[in-house]
Formats: structure tokens, C-alpha cells, sequence
């Protein structure tokens, strides 16, 4: 065990909040750009800003899992860290990262790139219910009252 399961478990509610805050950023810039409230160029500067942050959380959260022998929680994680590698190294060279200016009018990736962000927080917020049910479940193992003798109950705080 490299860290305790409540730590292991508190870290991923972290690192899921802020994933989705992130998205949350994501949906609000692009909605911006749809509706002429910031060009092209300026909103794709902010989200590219963000793309290699995003891929080393999750890329961080499933080495995590995997070195704290959490399998399930990893598996759950793995195909969003390949998807999110994917996605980086699909971009054309001559691009300006996953979200080109020129691109995102010309060939209409304004709505693709809303639709995975919606994709994207359908996920993230499935994964941060599991991840607090595994909190919940690691906090309550074993017995959560401490009894000294049968007619006797001390809770700790």
C-alpha cells in the first residue's frame, strides 16, 4: 500500500472536482465562442491551455489506483486516460493543439467538441459518485463505534 484508503479515495474526489470544474470552464468557453462572446483564436488559447493539465491528472490519478492496488477504480480510469492520450496525439501537426481556431468554425468542430464536453462530465460525474461511495465504504470498515465492554459505547472523534 503506498497510501491509506481514505487518502487514496480523498485524492480522487479531488482530483474528479476538479476535472468537472474544468469541464464546467470548458462548456462555459465554448458556449462564449457559439454565441460570438469571444473569437476564435482567444477561446481556443484558453482551452488548449488546459488540455495537457487535464491528461496529467487523470494520466497521475490512474497511476495512483494502479500503485495502490485499487484494480477496479483503474480499470474504470484506464479508458479515459487512453481516450484523453488519444486525443492528444491525434491533433494535426500544424495545429495549434486539440483546439485549432481555424478548424473549429471552418469544419464545424464547435458542436463535436461541446458534445464531448458533455461527454466528459457524464463521465466525471458518474466517476466521482463511485469514487465517494469508495470514500464512504473505506471510512466505514470495520466497526465505526468502539466498544469497550457490552453495555458500554464510546465514539471516537
Amino acid at each position: 500500500m503506498f497510501l491509506p484508503e481514505t487518502a487514496v479515495f480523498c485524492i480522487t474526489l479531488l482530483t474528479y472536482g476538479a476535472i468537472l470544474l474544468l469541464l464546467i470552464y470548458y462548456v462555459l468557453t465554448l458556449a462564449d465562442l457559439e454565441c460570438d462572446y469571444l473569437n476564435a483564436q482567444e477561446c481556443c488559447r484558453r482551452l488548449n491551455f488546459w488540455v495537457i493539465p487535464k491528461f496529467g491528472c487523470q494520466a497521475l490519478l490512474c497511476a495512483m489506483l494502479l500503485i495502490c492496488g485499487h484494480w477496479v477504480m483503474f480499470l474504470l480510469n484506464l479508458p479515459m486516460a487512453v481516450w484523453l492520450f488519444y486525443e492528444l496525439q491525434r491533433q494535426r501537426r500544424d495545429s495549434l493543439g486539440v483546439y485549432d481556431p481555424v478548424d473549429i468554425h471552418s469544419r464545424g468542430l464547435l458542436k463535436v467538441h461541446l458534445r464531448n464536453c458533455m461527454i466528459y462530465l457524464g463521465y466525471y460525474f458518474v466517476m466521482f459518485f463511485v469514487g465517494l461511495y469508495c470514500l464512504i465504504s473505506a471510512l466505514l470498515k470495520g466497526d465505526p463505534i468502539k466498544r469497550h465492554e457490552d453495555d458500554e459505547i464510546i465514539t471516537g472523534f
